[in-house]
């Protein structure tokens, strides 16, 4: 990217959805394989060896980017299956490698140092300091920093970092430290750094009773929906609890993170990439969402200093939010 524009990272969780994100507009997409290497490691989703070199060659014919989330930490016994998928990455000429584990980093620097890497939102670097070291002993060209900075700290970290800095723009946002949650292994012994999924579909229970939906995860209750009330999918830091003699969303309410109005502060921050979340989501849902970053982002290059977000995209994007509703997050935090 020249600095004067936003590159537009787009998620797919299978075939259909990475075309989908071409087509309407993607700069890159992610994707990642069908085994716990990557965080998204739900059934039914990602690529086999197949369906990921079928979907490297239509994103590389409409000259788009493709690049990889190997982003899980292994553990001892399963170090040989992440070896293999840096192996299997550079075989497929993926054009980056989007990892957290420093052994995997490692792996990948030594054995493939011109496989370009980038550093995961799960290895949570929020500084410089940290962000250099990476740099220093990976080569890591550039890092997705987690949702917990102000936009003042962005900038600040853009201003000091030795590479390139993607933010998240849109979609689904983790109340924990990124990288560290441990609620769902809590729950169901499968915890989403290792294993790979936030509530494995496994332990996932819908029960009607008495006229109410009730979500489960793992047998533990987490929200009890009324008729016609919207339900997401159950993930414990987004349940509805009793605290305090109340039953509320005690952790995080169901919410989305949307940037579209702070598009001209990131641009102007230095801020390389804007990230997508969802490689959950259907396809239809990849393409409505990345439509309307398209729109904006192009919007936003014309004339940066009028850019405002228009309320067809706002709509667009609040019937798929989280919820329904959407947040700015910790970037809006004057006080930071």
């Amino acid at each position: 990217m020249d600095g004067t524009r936003l590159e537009l990272v787009c998620p797919a969780g299978n075939l259909p959805s990475l075309k989908q994100a071409v087509d309407a507009g993607a700069d890159a997409v992610y994707i990642g394989f069908r085994d716990a290497t990557n965080a998204r490691h739900f059934a039914g989703l990602n690529f086999d060896a197949d369906t990921m070199a079928r979907g490297i060659d239509y994103a590389h014919r409409h000259s788009r980017k493709v690049f990889l989330a190997l982003n899980t930490y292994p553990q001892p016994a399963g170090w040989p299956q992440w070896q293999r998928a840096v192996d299997r990455a550079a075989a497929l000429q993926v054009d980056a490698l989007i990892a957290a584990d420093m052994g995997v980093l490692d792996y990948a620097s030594e054995r493939w140092p011109d496989l370009r890497l980038h550093l995961s939102v799960q290895a949570s670097a929020t500084n410089a300091a940290a962000i250099a070291f990476y740099h220093e002993q990976f080569n890591i060209q550039r890092v997705v920093i987690p949702r917990v900075l102000s936009l003042r700290q962005v900038a600040r970290l853009v201003n000091n970092s030795p590479v390139a800095i993607e933010v998240f723009g849109f979609g689904s946002l983790c109340v924990m430290v990124e990288g560290r949650c441990l609620l769902s292994s809590y729950a169901t012994g499968d915890s989403p750094n290792t294993y790979g999924a936030c509530s494995p579909a496994k332990d996932v229970e819908w029960r009607e009773i008495n006229g109410h939906l009730e979500t489960r995860l793992g047998g533990i209750l987490i929200d009890r929906h009324g008729p016609g009330e919207q339900a997401g999918y159950p993930t414990l830091c987004k349940g509805r609890f009793q605290a305090g003699g109340h039953t509320f969303y005690a952790l995080e309410e169901p919410t989305s993170l949307n940037t579209l109005e702070l598009l001209p502060q990131l641009l102007a921050a230095g801020v390389q990439a804007i990230k997508l979340e969802g490689r959950q989501r259907s396809p239809a849902y990849i393409g409505r969402v990345t439509r309307v970053w398209r729109a904006a982002l192009d919007a936003l290059h014309r004339d940066p200093e009028r850019f405002r977000p228009d309320d067809r995209w706002l709509a667009e994007l609040g019937r798929v939010a989280e919820g329904a509703q959407t947040t700015l997050g910790a970037y809006h935090r004057p006080w930071q």
